[in-house]
């Protein structure tokens, strides 16, 4: 048997174990363990499992924050007493329930020359009158701040 075309199928199945690990993951933090062994494999053994779950502490380095909590929706950057800060935000949204009445100003057409009136009160030709519907409304649910890539402060919302 020739070893060249076995050598080829043992990668190729192997090559689609691997991208079949990379769709099977559920969560968004295997995604990135999977797609980022390098940086995990540097952390402590206590920081990975705290990124396993999602959670950061002090002291943490930039790269398993990233692991952690993904990339931030904002940066900003700053220094305080010469050292460099960097600020990461992470953005949520909360649903709000909102309410909207619609009315219109026209003229013409079937009430003449009334501006905005008709005979049944307003006249609501462009958008249907009274309506309810949600909206999200983005908020800052995570803030992490870090001197020389380190944590040094964190406020989380609760979950």
């Amino acid at each position: 048997m020739n070893k060249i075309p076995l050598l080829r199928v043992i990668l190729a199945a192997a090559g689609l174990a691997a991208a079949g690990m990379l769709t099977s993951c559920t969560s968004p933090i295997e995604r990135r363990i999977v797609r980022n062994p390098q940086l995990y494999e540097k952390l402590s053994a206590s920081d990975r499992g705290l990124v396993s779950r999602g959670e950061i502490r002090e002291g943490m380095t930039k790269e398993a924050v990233f692991l952690a909590l993904g990339r931030p929706d904002h940066v900003a950057e700053g220094r305080e007493r010469g050292a460099r800060l960097e600020r990461w935000t992470y953005l949520d949204s909360r649903p709000v329930q909102t309410t909207s009445i619609g009315f219109g100003v026209g003229t013409g057409g079937w009430y003449g020359s009334r501006f905005g009136y008709g005979y049944g009160g307003l006249w609501d030709p462009y958008w249907g009158g009274y309506g309810s519907g949600v909206s999200y409304i983005p908020y800052p649910s995570t803030v992490v701040e870090f001197r020389a890539e380190r944590v040094v402060k964190y406020l989380r919302e609760p979950r």
